[in-house]
């Protein structure tokens, strides 16, 4: 099938549409609908009667954002309707959910006058925290959002203006960067004078551009004082008129540094590209079809032009998703009255700082796995980056603080913890464990040192504050690959083949003498193995933990810790634990990586090291060990090592938590099965320490979990060691190194 035929399948496959309305509170029971509606509901509407303000503590009128359109401009389409324009509004809700987690009402209005349409807007202030205005054609849109803004207390925004000019607008900071020009001397050429043209221009301005060096063209060419004086312009166009000859668009773009499309497709030529000033800036973003193909800018200037488009399938795509629903997100949380300019600025801004970070590798993956680096070819964030929502939504809700536009005040540092929380349970569970590093940074080695993602992980590691990395390797390579990268820091490097580590090789010697290592094996494994040469370093205190098995089968990884480190002084068996964060709920999973076969031992002891884990992550434990049996159905040698564990734990006074077993694993987690047929279990509320019988079932159980359960993981944190160790799963991101640092400091400042 063509995208059409998939398209219209994808719209009308049961539900038909994209978008639809779920309950946020319980309501199973005849009290919980008694809450929800009569007689209950009357309690909040008296409140609300009293304070209106309160609306926004007992409704969703905080999280919730109106669509409007008359569809009389709807991208790529023109003049299709309300009803036709429904597919569009509800597809904007969808962008508003994923990206921010704002819910929508898309309103589409059959009304062509700017009056009505006002009225009709105005009216239905008391539902929502803000107004996307979305696909109103020029120039009614201007006097549609400036009425609205001035008579609505919420953030009235409409993005087809303000979308693109923001957007934009972060590009053209990073451009001019790159091309080594000051915005305030640029020149600047507008081919279009729509909705979109014209706010881009005002933006611009605000930026720093002088209003005087932008040249505005529409269909008749340039906008000069002459055509305004002449009647040949309305009000918004008037308002670029410069005071030059009349030209074309050709004239306009002889010796301008930079070129912003928003016109129609294959209207400026190579030639014209040619005659703009050195290292031009075109944003060519006419859609479907730019104004110039980014291959013929291209090849029009050998390559020295900065690039930007409104597709996907080139670099610097220009695109609204990155600005209306973190914008409206920041505006929401402080209860803006309005977006304005400051807002809009402190979007653009924090745009083009983030696109001058290290970029996580699950977007480059998005994106085909090529390089996403600083430079010509990336001077705007990807539409996935989820990092987006922590820096744009911030910087604009400061901004509505500072600029008076905020009814309330929130802390920013918090208010970013919140923001992760939206995003799944396992960025608010990994921002405990995050803070607690930062708050006594350890120095942690990491084995593997020349590789790319240890660099980059030890760069943001050291960055944010979460430990002090050591990277182990040849420290030409590691510094050369950082430099390569764009990465501005200066990393701790041991090298193995240039220091002088005799020490460690007769420590290692020391240690596994007696075990066939040679002094000269020692030696050479001292200095070629990095996973030997960092638990050396770890076992003689020079660092305070280890990461390693990036490019290794988890069992080799482990292998050198064990045998080096150890296991703790009351602990004979180390385990592997995944923590599976749900929307709700957060679970550990043990053993899934270490133990093949445990017995009653290792799994007593698993537990209680994954109980003290849990707490690490401000989590109480409540441990279920697990069977195919529910509390002796079933007996014979595996349902009671289980159950032996069970018993031990909960005499033993290190096991301060709930622990019982054997149980199904329905059992352990369902409180209806716990309360009702098992109502004589330990545990009164489901467990969230799941210890498996055996490795395989550990290893199923988690993958499962995460596959078919929709569950994010995060691990596996190997406990039992004597000194923090943890070992990654070959191919694991840049994000999982760094989470993994944090859990490993943790760890250190536990042992202290």
């Amino acid at each position: 099938m063509g995208l059409d035929e998939d398209s219209l399948e994808y719209h009308r496959t049961d539900p038909p549409g994209k978008i639809e309305i779920s309950t946020t509170k319980p309501t199973n029971t005849q009290r919980d609908l008694s809450l929800a509606y009569s007689p209950g509901v009357a309690a909040p509407c008296m409140e609300i009667a009293d304070d209106e303000t309160d609306a926004y503590s007992y409704t969703a009128k905080g999280n919730l954002v109106g669509v409007v359109s008359n569809g009389s401009a709807v991208l790529g389409l023109g003049d299709i309707g309300a009803q036709a324009s429904k597919p569009v509004m509800e597809g904007k809700g969808v962008l508003f959910k994923r990206f921010a987690d704002i819910d929508v009402f898309d309103i589409e209005l059959d009304e062509a006058d700017p009056e009505e349409l006002i009225t009709a807007t105005k009216m239905m202030g008391p539902t929502f925290g803000g107004i996307n205005l979305e696909d109103i054609k020029a120039p009614e849109c201007f006097t549609i959002e400036e009425r609205l803004g001035e008579e609505m207390d919420i953030p009235v925004f409409h993005d087809d203006q303000h979308g693109t000019a923001i957007i934009s607008g972060a590009a053209l900071v990073n451009a001019a960067d790159i091309a080594g020009k000051e915005l305030e001397e640029l020149e600047v050429v507008i081919s279009g004078a729509g909705a979109s043209a014209i706010a881009s221009a005002r933006f611009y301005v605000s930026l720093g551009v002088r209003r005087e060096h932008i040249t505005m063209c529409d269909s008749s060419g340039i906008i000069t004082e002459e055509r305004a004086r002449a009647g040949d312009v309305n009000e918004y166009k008037r308002e670029f008129a410069r005071d030059l000859p009349e030209g074309s668009l050709a004239d306009a773009m002889e010796g301008a540094d930079v070129l912003v499309g928003l016109s129609a497709g294959g209207i400026v030529s190579q030639e014209m590209v040619r005659s703009m000033n050195e290292d031009p800036i075109i944003f060519a973003m006419a859609n479907p079809d730019p104004e110039i193909g980014y291959e013929e800018a291209k090849a029009a200037r050998e390559d020295d032009v900065i690039m930007a488009t409104g597709r996907s399938d080139y670099p610097n795509q220009v695109n609204n998703v990155l600005g209306f629903p973190f914008i409206f997100r920041g505006a929401l949380d402080v209860r803006a009255t309005e977006i304005n300019e400051e807002m809009k600025v402190a979007c653009a801004r924090a745009l083009a700082d983030l696109a001058r970070e290290d970029v996580p590798d699950a977007v480059v993956k998005a994106y085909g796995d090529e390089p996403l680096q600083y430079g010509p070819e990336y001077i705007i964030p990807k539409p996935v980056d989820p990092r987006v929502l922590f820096r744009v939504a911030p910087a604009v809700a400061e901004a509505a603080m500072e600029s008076g536009a905020a009814r309330t005040e929130i802390d920013l540092e918090e208010y970013e913890e919140q923001l992760e929380a939206r995003l799944g349970k396992s960025r608010e569970m990994m921002r405990v464990v995050l803070n607690k590093a930062k708050s006594d940074p350890k120095r942690v080695a990491l084995a593997e040192g020349e590789n790319e993602k240890m660099i980059r992980a030890a760069y943001q590691i050291q960055e944010q504050g979460i430990a002090m990395p050591i990277l182990i390797g040849d420290e030409s390579e590691i510094r050369q690959t950082a430099a390569n990268l764009g990465l501005d820091f200066e990393p701790q490097v041991a090298d193995p083949s240039v220091g002088d580590y005799e020490e460690y090789a007769n420590r290692l010697h020391e240690l596994r003498q007696r075990k066939g290592i040679t002094r000269t094996e020692a030696g050479e494994l001292v200095e070629t193995d990095s996973n030997y040469f960092g638990s050396v370093m770890v076992e003689q205190g020079d660092a305070d933990a280890l990461l390693t098995g990036l490019s290794y089968h988890y069992p080799s990884a482990l292998r050198p810790p064990l045998q080096v480190i150890g296991t703790a002084d009351d602990v004979d068996y180390a385990a592997g634990v995944y923590m599976l964060t749900f929307k709700n709920r957060v679970i550990f999973i043990a053993d899934a990586t270490v133990n093949q076969n445990p017995d009653a031992d290792v799994l007593e002891e698993v537990t209680k090291q994954t109980g003290k884990l849990a707490r690490r992550f401000n989590v109480e434990p409540r441990a279920a060990l697990l069977s195919y049996s529910n509390f002796g159905s079933v007996n014979n040698e595996g349902t009671r090592k289980p159950r032996r564990a069970a018993a031990r734990l909960q005499d033993d006074p290190e096991a301060d938590f709930p622990v019982d077993g054997e149980m199904q694993a329905d059992t352990a987690v369902v409180e209806e099965i716990l309360e009702g047929t098992y109502g004589f279990s330990e545990l009164e509320e489901p467990a969230n320490v799941l210890v498996f019988p055996n490795l395989e079932a550990g290893n199923i159980g988690y993958k499962l979990l995460q596959r078919l359960g929709g569950a994010e993981a995060i691990g596996p944190m190997l406990v039992g060691m004597d000194e923090p160790v943890h070992v990654l799963q070959r191919g694991d991101e840049v994000k999982d190194i760094v989470n993994l640092a944090g859990v490993a400091v943790v760890d250190a400042q536990q042992d202290e």
